[in-house]
C-alpha cells in the first residue's frame, strides 16, 4: 500500500496539558470518520515551547502523555506521530522528544531533538534550547504499512545530512514536527521543505503549533506538505486548524527514475555516513 491520507493539526497550545491531550483527542475523532491513515501533531504540543517549561513538564518515557497518545492511537487504529514533548530520560535529563504510535498503539518511533536551538538573530528572535535540553543522538526511520518513514524534529531539519540519512534508509516520507517563529518562518520555512523534498526527492511534512499572540513564543505555523519534486502540496495559514493531505509515495520511485538524483551520487569521491556511537 503506498497511498496515505494524512491530517495535519496545527493546534493552539495550551498552559493545561489536559486541553491540549483534549485537543490530540478530538482530531483524531476527526480524523477516524474521514479515513485518515496517520495524524501529526506539532511540536511541544503539550506545553508552551518555552525553556523555562520543559523541565517542568517533562515526563518520562510511559508517563501520562505518552499513555494517552498510545491510547488515542489504539483507540481510533490511526497511525499517530505525536509532535514532540519534553521527556525525562533515564539519567534526569531533559530531551525534546517525538515518538510515533501504530494503529494498535504500539511505539514504533523515538526520536530525541539531535540539533538544539541556540539562535540569537540580530533584530529578531533569540532562544537557547540548550539552557534546558539536552541533544539526542540518532538518525530515526521506522516501518509502516506504507513503506519507510523518516522522524525529526524542527531545527534538525535545517542540517541537510539528517534529510539525505533518512532517505538513503529508504524513507519516502520526513515527517517533521517544528515550530518556527516569525523572524525565520518566512525567510527559511517553505524554503527548507522544498529543498530538502528536492535534494532527497522525498514528501516532507511539517507540522507547527498555532500563533498564539499573547505567549511567549509566537509560532510561524504556516503546516506544511511539499511532494518528491519540491512542489508544495498544501500549506496553512498562522491560524489553528487541520489540513488533510492524500500522498502516493510511489511518487518517489517515479521522481528517482526521471531524475536519478540520489543514483548518480559520486561516493567514490564523497560519503555520508552515520557516526559509530
Amino acid at each position: 500500500m503506498s497511498k496515505i491520507r494524512l491530517l495535519q493539526v496545527q493546534m493552539p497550545v495550551s498552559e493545561q496539558v489536559e486541553k491540549n491531550l483534549s485537543a490530540a483527542g478530538q482530531a483524531m475523532e476527526t480524523a477516524a470518520s474521514g479515513g485518515i491513515d496517520l495524524v501529526s501533531l506539532p511540536e511541544m504540543f503539550c506545553c508552551p515551547y518555552d525553556t523555562a517549561n520543559f523541565p517542568l513538564y517533562a515526563e518520562e518515557t510511559g508517563g501520562a502523555v505518552w499513555t494517552c497518545c498510545s491510547r488515542l492511537a489504539k483507540a481510533y487504529g490511526i497511525y499517530l506521530s505525536a509532535g514532540s514533548v519534553p521527556e525525562r530520560g533515564e539519567d534526569g535529563a531533559v530531551y525534546n522528544t517525538a515518538y510515533v504510535f501504530d494503529r494498535n498503539g504500539k511505539q514504533i518511533a523515538k526520536h530525541r531533538k539531535v540539533h538544539l536551538f541556540d539562535i540569537d538573530v540580530e533584530g529578531g528572535q533569540s532562544f537557547r534550547e540548550s539552557d534546558t535540553l539536552t541533544p539526542g543522538n540518532s538518525i530515526t526511520t521506522f516501518d509502516t504499512e506504507f513503506g519507510t518513514l523518516g522522524l525529526c524534529i524542527c531545527y534538525d531539519f535545517r542540517f541537510p545530512e539528517m534529510g539525505r540519512l533518512m532517505a538513503v534508509r529508504g524513507a519516502k516520507l520526513l515527517l517533521v514536527p517544528a515550530a518556527f517563529n516569525p523572524t525565520t518562518g518566512p525567510a527559511h520555512w517553505e524554503l527548507m521543505f522544498r529543498s530538502q523534498s528536492m535534494f532527497n526527492q522525498v514528501f516532507t511534512v511539517g507540522t507547527a503549533p498555532a500563533l498564539n499572540p499573547s505567549g511567549s513564543y509566537h509560532s510561524w505555523g504556516h503546516s506544511i506538505t511539499v511532494d518528491p519534486w519540491g512542489t508544495v502540496v498544501a500549506q496553512m495559514d498562522a491560524e489553528a486548524g487541520c489540513q488533510t493531505v492524500e500522498l502516493n509515495l510511489s511518487e518517489t520511485d517515479s521522481v528517482r527514475r526521471q531524475l536519478p538524483l540520489l543514483k548518480h551520487r559520486r561516493t567514490d569521491l564523497y560519503t555520508l555516513k552515520e557516526a559509530d556511537l
